[in-house]
């Protein structure tokens, strides 16, 4: 009897300790680091993680869409308001020999787009939108060198890199009641993304990285479409003129997820939903790196304020009565068409 007994405890030990072991099913994760700006972290999808920063990380974004779906362990590093030189310096130590993916983002902010688009929001009589995208086009044809050194280091360490592209934001109409973007500025500031694209791409594929485009996959999702993959002019502000939830799910996610692994991402509402579960987890991890995250500031669109000294000292020259919204939109026009002539 003792001897049976013995015999079926060590039976049972074996078993367990057979259980135990790692298989297939639990080798460890391929890692993927998400690297880059806003566009990445996933600015403009309305709920972010709570890691002690203002880098604006969402469950929702590209990034961590694309970790559920394919099972990659996923080190979220992008944040709101990230330069080239951010990501140098303060997200590039997250890619170790091994990593297995790296997806990245940047160059919008070096370029200083929300600067950019607060400017030419404003009226035509008020702002001076040619003179900010003709700044930041200058600006951007700087970025290849810094572009290159960034993605070297990266491919240095990862075999797979894929950069990605920004959207063009404007159909060529303005519906929002507090902004006044012109056809022609909208046409000059998404000739500015397409700059901006086309500098990414070059630095990107001179370095073996990946690049994909998501202008085509965003036509007629663009502020003003419907349905809009990019927000507008949204309330808070800093959720405007970024890809919304949709933009992420349907846009970015599959882009990046097939320049990645070469496969197409399944689309799935449990997705997104297994994403939100992760929340917690991310945050816990992120919050590791929060004293140097919150020195990067996100860059934030602000509203035209027509009650500011200088807006009022345009609308005495402009001979506007900021009262009539008749009359700001009049002079607009007739300004908006002067500037139009220069281009």
């Amino acid at each position: 009897m003792h001897g049976w007994f013995r015999f079926a405890a060590a039976l049972f030990a074996s078993a367990f300790l057979v259980a135990l072991a790692p298989g297939p099913a639990q080798a460890a994760a391929t890692t993927y680091v998400a690297l880059g700006d806003s566009y990445s972290s996933g600015t403009g999808t309305r709920t972010y993680i709570n890691d002690g920063t203002s880098c604006q990380r969402s469950v929702y974004a590209y990034p961590s869409l694309i970790a559920v779906s394919k099972g990659y362990s996923l080190n979220f590093r992008a944040c709101s308001g990230a330069t080239v030189d951010d990501v140098l310096n303060l997200q590039l130590g997250a890619v170790v020999t091994g990593t297995a993916y790296v997806s990245i983002t940047v160059g919008g902010n070096d370029a200083g787009f929300a600067a950019v688009l607060t400017e030419c929001a404003k009226p035509a009589w008020a702002s001076n939108c040619n003179a900010a995208i003709d700044r930041a086009q200058s600006i951007i044809n700087q970025l290849p060198g810094r572009l290159r050194t960034l993605y070297a280091a990266v491919r240095a360490k990862s075999p797979k890199v894929v950069a990605a592209g920004y959207p063009l934001i404007f159909n060529g109409e303005d519906c929002n009641l507090l902004t006044w973007f012109s056809p022609t500025e909208e046409a000059r500031l998404n000739a500015t993304a397409t700059l901006l694209n086309e500098k990414v791409k070059a630095a990107a594929l001179a370095e073996g990285v990946a690049y994909v485009d998501p202008t085509t996959t965003f036509d007629n999702h663009a502020v003003c479409d419907s349905p809009e993959w990019i927000n507008g002019l949204s309330s808070p502000t800093s959720e405007s003129f970024h890809p919304n939830r949709a933009g992420h799910a349907s846009g970015y996610s599959l882009l990046v997820a097939s320049a990645l692994s070469q496969s197409t991402l399944p689309v799935a509402p449990l997705s997104t939903q297994q994403a939100a579960v992760q929340s917690q987890r991310l945050a816990a991890q992120q919050r590791a790196y929060a004293t140097q995250d919150r020195t990067i500031r996100p860059k934030t669109f602000k509203i035209p304020n027509l009650q500011s000294r200088e807006i009022k000292a345009a609308a005495v020259r402009a001979g506007v009565n900021l009262e009539s919204r008749a009359s700001i939109d009049a002079a607009d026009a007739r300004y908006a068409a002067k500037q139009a002539g220069s281009y």
